[in-house]
């Protein structure tokens, strides 16, 4: 299976989805995420989210997300006639609080379980690629997105735009540093053509710090597909299948590894 996203659960057990799913979930699978209380989500196209609490062994489907009022305006721009979940991001703090990223619909938001569902979130992004939480500051999230990136102050309810100081807007990756809420990195492209196009990905690593982003990389060949800050290390990965790490925020980096592709990394 080529996977498209893995995540690392609390008892050290991997999970990876794709095209033939996760555990014993038949689907094509585009996120997963584990909660803290232990419950693994998984994100699929046609957009849906499914939960297991007993590690992949048996699933069931949030269905509340089906009856959001924006969904038939949900549509993928390579195939219009659906979309798919490109993001789940369960609250550290929560057990019950759950942002879900529709490509291309919205950020959705869920503070019961998924019990209910509440719609596009305003200020946040409708194409979105990534999600995350801070560690330890309750209620700061972060987005990028294919017009841009945002981050919230009140757990998902509301987003504020952060975009100045990058001069390219098709963000993908993003990292937080684990100790300052108020810095994190995204990767972006000039679009979607360049950033997919596997020839030049006219690509760039940002880092925001004092309300702006500043480009710490040159413009980049080959698309930073995912970042991971972890034990004061930026770790970035490519889709030529680079790994690069850096121990001072983004200011200077080194070849680590290299794997056929990256596509995700797991903290």
């Amino acid at each position: 299976m080529r996977a498209r996203c893995v995540v690392v659960g609390p008892d050290g057990s991997v999970y990876a989805g794709g095209a033939e799913g996760v555990g014993s979930l038949k689907a094509d699978v585009f996120s997963v995420a584990v909660g803290s209380a232990g419950a693994l989500y998984a994100g699929t196209e046609p957009s849906a989210v499914h939960v297991s609490r007993d590690g992949g062994e048996s699933w069931t489907e949030l269905t509340a997300l089906q009856e959001i009022p924006s969904k038939p305006r949900w549509s993928f721009p390579p195939r219009p006639w659906t979309s798919h979940v490109r993001w789940l991001a369960p609250s550290p703090h929560d057990p019950e609080l759950l942002l879900v990223g529709i490509e291309l619909g919205g950020v959705m938001r869920t503070s019961d379980g998924g019990a209910t569902f509440s719609d596009h979130r305003p200020g946040a992004q409708l194409d979105c690629h990534s999600l995350a939480w801070h560690p330890t500051t309750r209620g700061r999230a972060y987005e990028t997105a294919g017009g841009g990136a945002a981050w919230s102050a009140d757990g998902g309810e509301t987003w504020e735009p952060a975009d100045a100081g990058r001069d390219r807007n098709y963000c993908w990756a993003l990292a937080v540093d684990p100790d300052d809420p108020d810095r994190w990195w995204c990767s972006a492209s000039t679009g979607p053509r360049a950033a997919h196009g596997g020839r030049a990905a006219e690509a760039r690593i940002y880092r925001w710090d004092d309300g702006r982003w500043e480009p710490l990389t040159d413009v980049l060949s080959a698309m930073p597909y995912a970042l991971l800050a972890r034990d004061g290390i930026l770790y970035a990965g490519y889709a030529t299948g680079e790994l690069h790490a850096s121990e001072d925020g983004g200011e200077t980096w080194e070849d680590v590894a290299f794997l056929p592709a990256i596509t995700a990394l797991a903290a």
